[in-house]
């Protein structure tokens, strides 16, 4: 069972780095990281990691689940009526214009 989660952990850990190496976000102050109440993401490494990248960690409260679902129906909407009906985009530029129309 150890293996399973040392594996697990490591995941994490690599996805989080991987977003950081791809987005490199320039200013990652205000920048959040929003997740469940999974012990995982209430680590103590994990927070640590995310200290060290000048993120703010953020949880949702225990036995609400409508914080999660209403974002992710928000961004469902916004995909479905904004970037996949009126892409392929040229730049992230003309997205962002487009979202704001």
């Amino acid at each position: 069972m150890a293996r399973v989660e040392d594996r697990a952990h490591r995941l994490r850990g690599d996805a989080l780095e991987q977003a950081l190496n791809e987005r490199r976000p320039r200013n990652r102050a205000g920048l959040v990281h929003h997740s469940d109440r999974g012990s995982q993401y209430v680590s103590i490494h994990h927070t640590e990691r995310l200290a060290r990248a000048g993120i703010e960690p953020s949880v949702g409260s225990v036995g609400d689940s409508y914080n999660t679902a209403l974002a992710e129906s928000i961004n469902g909407v916004y995909k479905g009526e904004v970037i996949h009906r009126r892409g392929p985009w040229r730049s992230l530029e003309a997205a962002e214009f487009a979202t704001l129309e």
